[in-house]
């Protein structure tokens, strides 16, 4: 099923994620997957750690959800949207609308994440423009990461982030000094000194303010407090400004609860949703926001003018509505409630360790943050030997499991990372 000649073709001809082809980073052959588990070539079953980047919150071969995209496909794979809509499409979209806050009454579907942020500043531009206004900049958070293509790059951290080799290329946007205080400590109102001082310098520039709300991901997957987000939106709301949450990775559970935003019970003016919205089966993002917002850009600006040629693809919105009845049918409550109830237990002991620096746990994200860099090659072929996947970066090893993960694998997967940082040869500085 999968050769030598394979690999070889894929190291030769394969551009693979954040890697060079000049000396890519190892790469893994599955060939099957099921559950919590990916099924090597060799036949070796690995714990997926990672649920796909954070997508596959059902596990793997869900039934349910294999069986809505058998179904659609006896109806058609896909369909253009202009012009057209069809029942997967409408079905999915009365779930978004009826899940999410009551006042994001509009959906645009897209086909990734990325292009869901894009999105989302392309609204805010044009409702401004609708409104008589150039407003062409936004502000967000250092550290915070919002996806690979060009506007979505200008709003991730322009020094220390996986884009910094772009800075200068892409759009130049306002940047506040990243939340110190952490989910689980004490507030402190300074936290907010340097965002004040760009909302008030820089306000009547703005066309909104975009930050991923609670947890920063890619930017070293910190968790900041929910005064932090809660003062956020009351400072748009007092000079007008659009509040944009990018829940791509924190929406549909991960963070214990169903969005991000509830931890600060403040509802966003537009809001991304992605990874986990078809549970990790296919790709499909969405971008809500309010009627106001909607309807200002449609009589000013006429129509919102992109247009991606899967959006809405019917076998994408057919398995997304199935996974979003798992969602509300709410087994995922307790689920993600006792991953971090047994995170937490487990974390414990790791924290202590030499190399750790910190400690952190939120819903099924668990977090080792390490004093020194890691050398990936090296670390993943300890994890694939040890029968996990597990895919750090940085200076940080993070597990989001999915959802139905068992504490037996769980443990799995924690002790391998604990037998991890035993090897001196897998850090440097």
């Amino acid at each position: 099923m999968f050769n030598f000649d394979d690999f070889t073709f894929d190291r030769q001809h394969i551009w693979h994620p954040y890697t060079s082809m000049r000396n890519p980073l190892p790469c893994y052959a599955v060939v099957a997957a099921k559950g919590c588990c990916l099924e090597l070539a060799d036949g070796r079953k690995l714990v997926d750690g990672m649920s796909s980047w954070w997508s596959a919150i059902h596990g793997y071969n869900h039934q349910r959800l294999n069986h809505a995209l058998k179904k659609q496909i006896d109806y058609m794979s896909h369909v253009m949207f202009g012009g057209i809509t069809h029942p997967a499409a409408v079905s999915l979209c009365r779930k978004l609308v009826g899940i999410t806050p009551k006042e994001l009454q509009c959906v645009f579907l897209s086909d990734s994440g990325s292009v869901a942020v894009e999105v989302s500043m392309k609204m805010a531009m044009q409702y401004w423009l609708g409104r008589g206004e150039k407003r062409p900049k936004f502000l967000t958070i250092k550290g915070g990461y919002h996806g690979d293509t060009l506007s979505a790059m200008s709003v991730c951290d322009p020094d220390n982030s996986i884009h910094s080799l772009w800075r200068g290329f892409v759009p130049k946007n306002y940047f506040t000094v990243a939340p110190n205080c952490s989910f689980y400590s004490s507030w402190n109102e300074s936290e907010l000194d340097d965002f004040y001082k760009k909302v008030e310098q820089h306000h009547n520039n703005l066309a909104a303010i975009i930050l991923e709300p609670i947890v920063q991901g890619v930017g070293g997957m910190r968790f900041y407090h929910p005064c932090y987000l809660q003062r956020v939106r009351e400072v748009c709301s007092h000079y007008g400004l659009l509040l944009i949450a990018d829940e791509i990775a924190t929406g549909f559970g991960r963070t214990g609860k169903l969005f991000a935003c509830e931890h600060a019970d403040i509802v966003p003016d537009i809001m991304c949703l992605g990874k986990a919205l078809t549970g990790g089966t296919m790709t499909l993002a969405a971008t809500l926001t309010t009627n106001d917002i909607a309807h200002t850009i449609s009589s000013a600006t006429n129509c919102l003018m992109h247009g991606p040629t899967f959006m809405g693809n019917p076998l994408a919105c057919a398995v997304a509505c199935e996974s979003l009845s798992l969602i509300i049918e709410g087994k995922w409550f307790n689920q993600v409630a006792n991953i971090e109830k047994h995170l937490k237990k487990m974390y414990v002991s790791l924290n202590n360790h030499s190399r750790v620096a910190d400690v952190r746990v939120l819903g099924a994200i668990g977090v080792i943050e390490t004093h020194q860099y890691i050398n990936i090659a090296a670390i993943q072929e300890f994890f694939v030997k040890q029968d996990v996947w597990i895919r750090p970066f940085n200076k940080v090893i993070y597990l989001i499991p999915p959802y139905i993960i068992t504490y037996k694998q769980l443990d799995k997967l924690i002790n391998a990372i604990s037998e991890a940082l035993d090897h001196s040869d897998f850090f440097y500085y």
